[in-house]
């Protein structure tokens, strides 16, 4: 499948893309984790008809909330497409649900390294194509406004959810599998490894034009345990990404790796290859450019939290994080996902205050 075959529009606005590969922009990008989501009305509407997997599920309605944000906020430099890390325990044949104040729930949880051997690695990514079609369609009705996101979550993360059965404050579970079965949590964490690389083939392939690695959980492991139980695995993801695309002849993407609460490890995180490091609000802008050095572009960091603020304010701290980070290989963003009751102008105020900056 080749890039040129699908007749996309061509892309009026690359200065998310110039960023990731270090080239000079005319403004510091912006967009937001889970900018296609709760805090919209819109979004809402759909969600009052449709359970959330459906949505993920279904092409024309994943299409739809990712655009919303782009038709209510006109200075977002990109769209991610939406979707969740968790369709890849679905896709091994776990059930995952939605439940409404709780989060994702699995009813069955893997209890003991014994159930790995149920999980149906073998045809996967084609139980995930839904993931593409919905990529596909959204880079036609995008119209080249600004590039498309695909991502996916990290193996170490997805492993947590399926051991604790949803998300979990301690990881008690999971770090008690470290350290009673440690074979059998490699051997789990590389067969996610495997499926997440061909997933992310599968989404370039589909029509995304950047990829983002989610390390979600990394705020629970100490710098010696990120460094034995995510490290290697997002090392070989990003090798793993640009040598299948090379294989297949098809385009090759920048890739951004965030992993939240790893400010402790941004110097093992240089090493793998990612274009883009994504920074949570807890990393210093500059020191995190010391450690990294010149050749990797930043992406991040405003406390979700300071969207709460009033607008005057939202401006003042956006100009100032930009002002600490720079315009040369650096993408605004926050620290995390925005939340659920964030005003509305405050995405406006934050937007529009990272393109007035420099």
């Amino acid at each position: 499948m080749n890039l040129k075959d699908k007749n996309f529009p061509e892309l009026k606005n690359d200065r998310l893309l110039r960023a990731a590969l270090g080239k000079e922009v005319d403004k510091v990008p912006v967009w937001v984790m889970r900018q296609a989501g709760r805090y919209l009305p819109e979004f809402q509407e759909v969600r009052a008809k449709h359970d959330f997997f459906t949505v993920c599920r279904t092409p024309e309605l994943a299409c739809e909330v990712t655009l919303q944000p782009l038709r209510r906020y006109k200075h977002l430099d990109a769209s991610i497409i939406f979707s969740d890390i968790l369709v890849i325990p679905q896709a091994l044949g776990m059930t995952v649900e939605m439940h409404a104040g709780v989060g994702p729930v699995f009813p069955k949880p893997l209890n003991d390294p014994s159930e790995i051997n149920q999980l149906q690695e073998e045809g996967a990514v084609s139980r995930l194509l839904y993931v593409g079609d919905a990529i596909n369609l959204t880079r036609h009705k995008i119209d080249g406004q600004v590039p498309l996101i695909g991502f996916t979550g990290a193996p170490f993360t997805l492993m947590g959810y399926m051991i604790e059965g949803g998300g979990s404050k301690t990881m008690s579970k999971t770090k008690e599998w470290l350290e009673k079965y440690p074979k059998d949590v490699h051997n789990l964490l590389s067969l996610l490894t495997r499926v997440i690389i061909d997933y992310l083939v599968m989404q370039v392939a589909s029509g995304a034009q950047l990829l983002q690695v989610f390390e979600s959980s990394a705020d629970h492991l100490t710098r010696d345990q990120f460094a034995e139980v995510s490290a290697t695995y997002l090392k070989n993801i990003r090798d793993g990404v640009r040598n299948k695309l090379d294989e297949k002849k098809l385009q090759q993407v920048p890739m951004t790796l965030f992993a939240k609460g790893a400010g402790h490890s941004l110097d093992i995180q240089a090493q793998f290859g990612y274009e883009t490091l994504g920074l949570d609000w807890t990393v210093d802008p500059k020191k995190a450019r010391e450690i990294v050095g010149e050749n990797i572009t930043l992406q991040g960091n405003l406390d979700p939290q300071d969207l709460y603020k009033t607008p005057e304010e939202i401006k003042k701290l956006t100009i100032n994080m930009v002002q600490k980070f720079g315009k040369h290989r650096y993408i605004a963003n926050l620290g995390h996902g925005i939340t659920p009751q964030t005003p509305l102008e405050s995405m406006t105020a934050f937007t529009e205050a990272v393109h007035e900056a420099l």
